[in-house]
């Protein structure tokens, strides 16, 4: 599965939002020791973090990357003092959508940019347009609570089967055939999905859609496209639901597995062994991305059928996207000092420890190269 098809379709992540609402953060981001607005090249004390800007920062979009953005937002503002970033985790789309309305600084997406999207932003970049600017990558795990089971092998077909509602038992022959040794219940299966529109759905069908293509017929879209199954908001709804539901599936992003202690499936990919999600084995996957992007644009193309050992395949990588030209005057700075410290080798290095995977080195490269040339 590819994480950018031909139709321009891609995976949206991060965001950071509008308002301190249930859900949203305040941070208090980065200005100069001295509170001079504009500071530059002003390094807050004992911190590698170059501090610029003031003033509010608005920005919204993936829950994917919520757990990375608490992350760096602890850190950013432990150094700087001058700027209030306010992030809102509504979804890919919805920052998506309030980025195109010109009410935010920056979008998180899991999904990179569509043509008529970046068609879209001329509008509000002036003279310019959006950009996907790769920030960090991971693995989509298929979290599992199924009483007595504590080992679960899945592959893509059934996968497919048991989100589409065609496979509704957990001693289903199907599983079966994949966990000989596991004391499979005659449990029904409940499918949690998520109820907003996600860049996290959105791989996952990329992924589906790839590796089970005469199992999973539908477009790989923000919006759930099967019938049946149960929704939750967010990634933290979905992992909430299946934390507490005997007999459910669902997906979400590692992290929230592991800070849930969420039994994980592990993929049988067709190679020697089935593959845990792990964010090793999601960075043997995103080290395979190519760049799609043009110009400014980082977007990259992934590899959903990997068979290389030890390759997770169902992976993400989140983008934060901004104006390359025509970023608003009273924000641009703080937005690229703010993005210059998440592509830093210390942001990225936070990540590990969150589960996420840190960008490939040619990739964080790249970015820290354009990161910079924002105007």
């Amino acid at each position: 599965m590819k994480l950018q098809r031909k139709n321009g379709r891609g995976l949206r992540a991060l965001t950071v939002g509008a308002v301190a609402v249930s859900g949203a953060l305040v941070l208090t981001a980065c200005g100069s020791d001295d509170n001079t607005k504009g500071g530059g090249d002003n390094t807050a004390a004992a911190s590698n973090i170059k501090c610029d800007g003031a003033g509010q920062l608005l920005a919204s979009g993936s829950s994917a990357q919520k757990n990375a953005v608490d992350a760096w937002v602890q850190a950013y503002t432990a150094a700087c003092k001058d700027v209030q970033i306010n992030y809102k985790d509504i979804g890919s789309g919805g920052g998506i959508t309030e980025f195109l309305q010109g009410s935010t600084a920056f979008a998180g997406s899991d999904s990179a940019l569509k043509p008529e999207e970046v068609t879209e932003s001329k509008k509000v970049c002036k003279g310019g347009q959006g950009i996907n600017l790769p920030m960090l990558g991971g693995p989509i795990a298929i979290g599992y609570n199924v009483s007595g089971v504590d080992n679960l092998v899945l592959d893509a077909p059934t996968i497919a089967k048991i989100f589409d509602s065609k496979i509704k038992k957990w001693n289903d022959p199907a599983i079966k055939k994949l966990n000989p040794e596991a004391n499979l219940p005659a449990t029904d299966i409940q499918a949690f999905h998520r109820s907003d529109e996600s860049g996290t759905t959105q791989n996952l069908g990329k992924y589906l859609g790839t590796a089970a293509k005469s199992d999973w017929k539908y477009e790989d879209e923000k919006s759930w496209p099967a019938k049946g199954g149960q929704s939750a908001n967010g990634s933290s709804g979905v992992a909430s639901q299946v934390k507490q539901t005997d007999g459910a599936i669902g997906y979400f992003e590692l992290s929230y597995a592991t800070s849930q202690s969420i039994k994980t499936v592990k993929v049988d990919t067709g190679a020697g062994a089935p593959v845990e999600a792990t964010v090793d084995n999601a960075s043997k996957g995103i080290a395979a991305a190519k760049r799609v992007g043009q110009g400014k644009d980082l977007a990259l193309d992934l590899d959903y059928t990997t068979k290389a050992e030890g390759a997770y395949p169902i992976i993400l990588v989140t983008y934060e996207i901004a104006c390359d030209k025509g970023n608003k005057a009273e924000t641009l700075d703080a937005v690229k000092s703010f993005l210059t410290y998440t592509a830093s080798e210390d942001g990225q290095k936070v990540l590990t420890e969150k589960g996420y995977a840190p960008l490939p080195t040619e990739i964080a490269a790249k970015v820290r190269e354009t990161v910079p040339t924002l105007s």
